[in-house]
């Protein structure tokens, strides 16, 4: 089954390489057409749909009201198209699962951190599963690491182990003797990480930005010997000075892969690193402000609008995401293909740091503000720890004899200026930084004012 499963993964993969060489007029007419059917299968088979878009057949989609994860998880059992699932059911079956089996024997299953306060289920069937996971073979083909059947690979994928993530799900479902895959906990030791990593030897490198950052410190210093043909960075903001640090370890950059759980693949960068192109003919995405209003390429929007062309159990249209994304306002990528790019990528909504501001409101303040303070420090790892009282600033991987003189004082100059009240800053060595329960390592935590995933 898996080998049946995978040989539809690469013909679906195949057939994605055709959009890729359209224009623009012929992609955007292969959209349209995937949105309208997407529409009325939602409104025939979900009572909740029929319901939500009564009277507004013929509106374009951004007239259509925007679904959040509140409402969805709210209304699962109308929202679901299989009339026999029920949420309870599907949160006992997740509860149990140890990551291969099917819920109902049918059904592909996997929920989000809850990292902004309740977690989201989504499911799949066979053929939607297919296509996610050819979304996410896309970026590898892109990034030099097409896999086929008549080659054998092998992928490391440094991240959660966790059996309801939809990557530990994914790892699962591809392993096989043609694409031998090493999952590793990324929250566990590092030097556990670089022994299994130098056992296994993989072709392909995938893993958190952070995680990435630190493998990267291990070669550089002779600590680890691998070659990985490829490697990939996803879930997690990827710094310049993380990019820097892989390319100097294996003298190749990496590529930089946008997705979620809701969505699979969303946006992935080509061999010219120009950005991420948005996977259009998959997903259509809205970048909007904090009143829904679209954003015009060259700034940040407060959130995504997400429609998933390819859901049917689940039906996604306009699902609301909390990432912060900048479309691209740079002229045609040199690859040709029609996609839009997206040029930035500052994090989502709950890695923000929120402070008060000097007119008595809030200031937003996004990691991509401390980059260029962080990235001349020189240290493996930093995150920034809002807490009641105080901002903790963790250091991690500081060379003996390199000081932090003057840290703090640049930090509180950057954010007065952008209009916060600044608290107290305490900069802290630290042995490595905490990384949450799916072992990612945010560059921006709130302690106490914000759940921790």
């Amino acid at each position: 089954m898996r080998m049946t499963l995978l040989a539809k993964v690469l013909r679906l993969r195949r057939e994605l390489t055709r959009p890729e060489s359209w224009t623009r007029a012929q992609l955007e007419t292969h959209q349209a057409a995937l949105l309208r059917e997407l529409r009325a299968y939602a409104c025939d088979a979900s009572s909740f749909y029929r319901r939500f878009h009564d009277g507004m057949a013929g509106a374009p989609l951004h007239e259509l009201p925007i679904l959040t994860k509140g409402m969805l998880m709210e209304h699962f059992d109308e929202v679901v198209t299989d009339r026999e699932v029920r949420l309870q059911q599907v949160t006992s079956f997740l509860a149990s699962t140890r990551g291969a089996e099917l819920f109902r024997g049918s059904y592909y299953v996997a929920r989000t951190a809850g990292t902004t306060g309740q977690p989201g289920i989504f499911l799949w069937n066979a053929d939607e599963w297919a296509g996610i996971l050819a979304s996410y073979n896309r970026p590898y083909a892109w990034g030099g690491a097409n896999f086929r059947l008549t080659r054998r690979s092998s992928m490391a994928v440094v991240s959660s182990t966790t059996p309801w993530h939809q990557s530990a799900l994914v790892g699962a479902t591809v392993d096989s003797p043609i694409l031998r895959t090493l999952r590793i906990d990324s929250g566990g030791p590092l030097e556990d990480v670089v022994a299994q990593l130098q056992r296994f030897r993989p072709d392909v490198l995938v893993g958190y930005a952070s995680m990435l950052r630190l493998l990267a410190a291990e070669q550089s210093a002779d600590r680890l010997h691998i070659a990985p043909n490829a490697m990939f960075s996803a879930s997690e903001v990827l710094t310049d000075a993380t990019r820097r640090a892989i390319a100097t370890a294996w003298s190749r950059e990496p590529f930089n892969v946008y997705a979620a759980t809701e969505t699979a693949g969303v946006a992935a960068e080509c061999q010219h690193h120009t950005g991420m192109h948005l996977f259009e003919d998959l997903v259509i995405t809205e970048v909007v402000d904090e009143q829904n209003r679209p954003v015009a390429p060259g700034n940040y929007g407060a959130r995504v609008l997400v429609t998933v062309l390819g859901s049917r159990t689940i039906p996604l249209i306009r699902y609301e995401l909390s990432d912060s994304v900048r479309l691209s306002s740079a002229s045609a990528c040199p690859c040709g293909m029609p996609f839009t790019r997206i040029d930035g990528l500052q994090g989502r909504e709950q890695e923000a740091l929120r402070l008060r501001g000097i007119d008595g409101g809030e200031v937003v303040i996004q990691p991509v503000v401390f980059h260029r303070i962080m990235d001349t420090v020189p240290t493996s790892a930093w995150q920034i720890v809002r807490e009641s009282a105080e901002l903790r600033v963790l250091l991690a991987g500081l060379p003996v004899g390199s000081g932090s003189e003057g840290l703090a004082g640049k930090v509180r100059k950057e954010l007065t200026q952008l209009g916060a009240s600044v608290p107290p800053i305490r900069i802290e060595r630290v042995a490595s930084i905490p990384r949450t329960a799916l072992g990612k390592a945010p560059l921006i935590r709130s302690v106490g004012t914000q759940p921790d995933p």
